[in-house]
């Protein structure tokens, strides 16, 4: 499709709210262009080297996991989720985590988060030099308890001493909230107990929100009606939006949450990905699917789709199994590579 500077994408949603992405014209100022585009623009945060390989069957080589966080520093992604600092009984495609930090490329205009479990794995993540922090909890107590043997409350209480450290050492934290939609354990989640767990991350200081629909069941209007519910405790342009695709509508999900004001997404290279504590659920949706569709949109991302690409293609003869994304299967097809 041929952009001749006039198209204006517009969609439209049940509560009246309008996104409008509008192309530069002839009298456009600088200034205005700079504010249009500063609010349209999509933040990824690429988390295919810790969420996409946590649940691999397979030992990924750590050389190969440098090389393929090397080539996504190179894709204009925004952040990188190298890995994280948990024990090697339970997760243990992640063990090297401290290995993988020594041996990447650090770009000076990337972040490189690492997801931490403790008081422990904090520590190894400031000596590793991580440049952000992630902690994680849940929606429910019923997968809290599997994920971290803790209900919801102990385990925001565990992140105090946490935050203050992180805090102490200037490093920005994230806080994850897992099964935002639906529970494995106990099925839907209700958006208002979604909304109580965001408040309480606030609370101590958190500076970014995570939801993460970690099943990937999850359509457009379950994503309107829990973003009605956290507005209430935090404006959804302070959010980022992490989803699954195991049913195939993370794509349309992530749409639905550009639309009601959300700018920073979890993405996964070629899809890659799945959660062992979530029994069926799919990989993150796909870094090339988010990456092509808001740019077809005409909203600014800052990727390089085909940097994505190769970097896609390192980590699928890594795994030894072909990437689901459907872009990057489309676009390496293009490629020849």
């Amino acid at each position: 499709m041929t952009n001749d500077g006039s198209e204006v994408f517009e969609w439209e949603q049940s509560r009246s709210l309008r996104c409008q992405a509008v192309t530069t014209t002839p009298d456009s100022s600088t200034t205005s262009d700079s504010q249009s585009c500063a609010t349209r623009k999509v933040r990824i945060t690429e988390v295919g080297p810790r969420d996409g390989l946590q649940n691999q069957p397979a030992r990924i080589a750590t050389e190969a996991k440098i090389k393929f966080i090397d080539a996504l520093s190179q894709a204009g992604v925004a952040e990188i989720e190298v890995s994280s600092f948990v024990s090697p009984k339970w997760v243990p495609q992640l063990s090297d985590a401290a290995e993988v930090f020594a041996g990447i490329t650090r770009h000076p205009e990337v972040i490189y988060s690492a997801l931490v479990p403790n008081m422990t794995g904090l520590e190894r993540a400031i000596e590793s030099r991580a440049g952000k922090i992630s902690l994680f909890t849940a929606a429910t107590d019923d997968f809290n308890l599997r994920n971290t043997n803790s209900t919801v409350a102990q385990s925001i209480e565990r992140f105090r001493p946490m935050v203050d450290l992180a805090q102490s050492a200037a490093l920005p934290v994230r806080g994850y909230i897992s099964c935002v939609v639906r529970c494995p354990y106990a099925g839907v989640v209700d958006p208002d107990a979604v909304a109580d767990v965001v408040a309480a991350l606030l609370d101590l200081g958190i500076t970014e929100i995570d939801l993460g629909e970690t099943l990937g069941v999850a359509v457009p209007t379950e994503i309107e009606r829990l973003y009605d519910a956290v507005s209430t405790r935090i404006d959804p342009t302070e959010t980022t939006f992490h989803m699954h695709d195991t049913r195939g509508t993370g794509l349309a999900c992530v749409v639905a949450a550009y639309q009601l004001g959300v700018r920073s997404f979890d993405t996964s290279a070629g899809g890659l990905g799945g959660c062992p504590y979530a029994p069926g659920a799919m990989g993150n949706v796909p870094s090339e699917d988010v990456v092509f569709c808001f740019e077809r949109m005409g909203i600014p991302t800052g990727v390089d789709l085909d940097q994505m690409v190769r970097a896609g293609v390192i980590i699928e003869h890594a795994v030894g199994k072909p990437l689901p994304g459907r872009a990057y299967r489309a676009r390496k097809g293009q490629m020849h590579i």
